[in-house]
């Protein structure tokens, strides 16, 4: 197998060295606009690894650079996957991201007939939420005769929070924004409603050392599962969990306009307040240290004649020997099992189809096991 990682930032050097250290995998090229860092992560990974210069903004440079490999993955900004896209059906391959934009991946959607005559299969949303979460949602939907509720909650948070915010960037700073201040799409009384993040606020708990914890809406992380259960289902949504308080303090900033479009003079440069913002939170935040993603799925619905409520839970933790967060583990190994997946015919499907709608459960949960991401299954 010949594979393709497009950035070589937190999340493409996990998905490079989950690649390399997987069975059958031939090459793995890994372009950066930044070839210096490219080769960073290759000397660190020190197996099979290729480093190449590579501008996503240059089309014809991505496409020829995708005809050398069967599949390719974009580990950069959600802003690059429709052109990423694109250029994967025009090369031929297949193509998984890890997504986190709906309005990108209704974009991406519109080339499924494309994608279908390339005889291609696209996957976007392939990272934690959306991907893994979603995946499982689907998968343990299948085992009921009808489904009432799905309850999707999930979190990044450090190991050792620190005020103000308790919270490390385990992903981009834009990202994260862009989970906060877009519309959540959820289903409520069984029908699909768009509600604004960061609402709803709710608390749970989860074993020690965690205790209560608290969860809002955000953006992005249901992918397509409103879609594909809408009419069959009263309840579905997906929720953030944080530490508790970081919802009012971080919504408060916002109420503020930081992370509005307003412009901004800066000496002789004039930027936007989101632009400014999510520069602050760079420098501000830590970064890197040792995290724990913390996943709860619940499914309630019938099952042989009875109610039942199914629960998946995960309690990933920081990586000390490899020094690799848990949020880098979460998001790019379950997108390379995905990758490999596609190549290697367990996904048969073909055009622009999110993982939720094709990816066999058994089988990945099966993988993230020997990756010793493990999930607690419970019915009650």
């Amino acid at each position: 197998m010949k594979a393709l990682v497009i950035g070589a930032g937190m999340m493409g050097s996990a998905l490079v060295y989950d690649l390399a250290y997987s069975d059958g995998i031939e090459k793995i090229v890994l372009a950066d606009v930044n070839e210096e860092r490219a080769k960073n992560v290759a000397n660190r990974v020190g197996k099979a690894v290729e480093p190449r210069s590579l501008d996503v903004n240059c089309y014809d440079d991505v496409v020829e650079l995708m005809r050398e490999v069967e599949v390719a993955i974009g580990a950069t900004t959600y802003t690059h996957n429709t052109s990423l896209t694109k250029a994967a059906i025009e090369a031929g391959v297949h193509f998984c991201d890890l997504g986190g934009n709906m309005d990108v991946v209704d974009r991406q959607l519109d080339m499924d007939s494309k994608a279908k005559e390339a005889h291609v299969c696209i996957l976007p949303n392939c990272g934690l939420a959306p991907g893994l979460a979603c995946v499982i949602a689907a998968g343990g939907a299948k085992k009921f005769e009808r489904v009432d509720e799905i309850h999707i909650r999930v979190g990044g948070l450090p190991q050792h929070p620190k005020p103000p915010l308790n919270y490390q960037l385990v992903f981009s700073a834009e990202g994260l924004i862009n989970e906060y201040i877009e519309p959540a799409e959820v289903i409520r009384n069984g029908e699909v409603k768009h509600i604004e993040s960061m609402s709803d606020l709710e608390e749970l708990e989860f074993p020690p050392p965690f205790g209560k914890l608290e969860a809002f809406n955000t953006s992005g992380g249901v992918s397509t599962l409103t879609r594909m259960f809408k009419g069959n289902i009263k309840e579905l949504d997906y929720k953030t969990i944080r530490y508790k308080g970081h919802c009012e303090k971080f919504k408060t900033l916002l109420d503020l306009g930081f992370a509005s479009a307003e412009p901004i003079a800066a000496g002789n440069s004039v930027r936007t307040a989101r632009e400014l913002f999510e520069e602050l939170l760079r420098r501000k935040l830590p970064s890197n240290g040792p995290d724990v993603v913390l996943m709860r799925v619940t499914i309630t619905g019938m099952q042989r004649n009875s109610q039942k409520t199914l629960a998946y839970e995960m309690i990933d933790y920081y990586d000390e020997k490899l020094m690799m967060t848990s949020m880098m583990r979460t998001t790019a190994f379950p997108t390379s099992i995905i990758a490999q997946m596609a190549v290697k015919g367990t996904i048969t499907a073909r055009g622009v189809v999110p993982p939720e709608q094709c990816v066999p459960l058994k089988p990945f949960m099966a993988e993230l096991k020997k990756r010793n991401i493990g999930i607690k299954e419970t019915i009650i």
